[in-house]
């Protein structure tokens, strides 16, 4: 059997495993609830591993093996950055965020920054803040598209167009069939298939290199043990605080902290921070270990995205290599179905709160979720951009939207509606704002500057 066979294979098997799950979660849902937070009923496995796996899409296993190969030696602080942003949503978040949004019986992360006992402008705020996390969302969702149209070219030869097509289908079907229930349990697959390319793919690399040793004197030679962005400490400070950068914007990923609003209990909690941390060490280091085995190994690949795709085609058997592949679409998809719930979300549930009435519905969420992806897909389709650069962009601009506002929230001040506003504009505008401009080290200007001056006007309308 060849490799495109065997990956053809394990593709189909895979899929039909998901729309299987899709299916037993349809009889789970029986009102928004369910849908969107299955119930508040996760327990550590799944509510930890679908986390993981949300929040760390094709991004990590592209594009943080393609920054290692194209940056050397500085890609490693990509690890305590992300792990980073584990320890203080699953650390400090999570605890205060299951209690909070049991008291207030909030559904979405919009309810928990806007809640019904918010002064004034709550419609307006849960409004634009519906608009910022479909603007979010739909990039984002773009991308990890755009990503499916990478991991089918390379292995099919098919058409970006085509693939990008069949990656939406399939993303598509569990998520309208099963809700969160559905998208929880396959994106604990999804997270698992992720550790297992995370282990076998960086072992197999690193032996073909020769050990850590030989590793280090390749990147030396090669030049990998530098700087990727110029010389100069202030420069170098400005990349790394740039990259911690990426750890502040965890708590305002409305499709990350939707687990811990989901968490059954607080042992549940007790337990999910310890596979979530474990979950992380191991991607995060794997590709960055795949990365730098990877430029000793293969010179000059001309996207540098193309990594995984590339070593595991020349040191895997063909059957492992599907099973490579499949992790990538894994990641894709974990993190799409996530953020089509979010932004159907926002739309159909948020959008209906402000106007002051809870549907109980799942007929116009279900359409919502048609309609986001079919955005989405179009974007992919006409937008192109590495995946690692765009994907910090929507995350950022999320994170400074909402974190600072959550933040203050769960430290136990009431911040007042204008102060809520202003600081929800403040952080996506200038997130924006500055991405129109050329890239500062480490891209510290946007991804601190509007988070810092959001957490600013969020602190200066706050009060016990």
């Amino acid at each position: 059997m060849d490799r495109t066979s065997s990956v053809f294979i394990t593709l189909v098997c895979y899929n039909l495993i998901l729309i299987g799950v899709g299916l037993w979660a349809r009889g789970r849902n029986r009102d928004v609830k369910d849908f969107y937070l299955a119930g508040r009923g996760l327990g550590p496995w799944v509510a930890a591993i679908s986390a993981s796996a949300s929040s760390s899409s094709a991004w990590t296993l592209l594009g943080v093996s393609g920054a290692a190969y194209a940056w050397g030696l500085p890609a490693l602080w990509l690890f305590p950055a992300t792990v980073g942003g584990f320890v203080l949503n699953w650390f400090w978040v999570a605890p205060r965020l299951s209690k909070l949004a049991r008291a207030e019986g909030a559904i979405t992360l919009s309810e928990v920054i806007a809640p019904i006992s918010i002064d004034g402008k709550r419609q307006l705020i849960l409004r634009i803040a519906a608009l910022i996390v479909v603007f979010c969302f739909t990039f984002y969702i773009a991308s990890q598209f755009e990503a499916a149209g990478k991991a089918f070219e390379s292995v099919f030869e098919l058409s970006k167009q085509n693939s990008i097509m069949i990656g939406a289908a399939i993303v598509l079907a569990y998520t309208l069939l099963g809700g969160f229930w559905a998208v929880s349990v396959t994106d604990s697959v999804q997270g698992m298939l992720m550790v297992f390319a995370s282990l076998a793919l960086p072992i197999v690399s690193l032996t073909a290199v020769g050990g850590f040793g030989e590793l280090a004197d390749g990147l030396s030679v090669i030049g990998g043990l530098g700087s990727p962005i110029g010389t100069g400490a202030l420069v170098g400070i400005f990349f790394v605080l740039g990259l911690f950068g990426i750890g502040v914007g965890y708590p305002g990923q409305p499709h990350v902290v939707n687990r811990f609003m989901a968490l059954k209990d607080e042992r549940a909690l007790r337990q999910g921070r310890i596979i979530a941390l474990g979950w992380a060490t191991i991607v995060y280091a794997g590709m960055l270990l795949l990365g730098l085995s990877a430029r000793v190994l293969f010179a000059d690949l001309g996207d540098s995205e193309q990594v995984l795709f590339h070593a595991a085609n020349e040191l895997l058997p063909a059957i492992i290599s599907g099973v490579m592949v499949a992790a990538v679409l894994s990641a894709i998809m974990s993190t799409a179905d996530s953020q089509l719930l979010v932004a159907a979300s926002a739309i159909s549930y948020d959008w209906n709160l402000a106007g002051g009435k809870k549907s109980d519905g799942l007929a116009g969420t279900r359409t919502t979720v048609v309609v986001v992806l079919i955005l989405a897909t179009i974007l992919a389709l006409v937008w192109r951009a590495d995946i690692f650069s765009r994907v910090l962009f929507a995350w950022s601009a999320a994170g400074s939207a909402f974190g600072p506002i959550l933040i203050m929230r769960l430290l136990g001040r009431s911040v007042s509606s204008t102060a809520t506003l202003a600081a929800m504009v403040t952080g996506f505008g200038v997130t924006v704002i500055i991405s129109m401009f050329p890239d500062t080290p480490g891209d510290i200007a946007e991804r601190l500057v509007p988070f810092f001056l959001a957490l600013a006007v969020a602190f200066s309308g706050g009060r016990k």
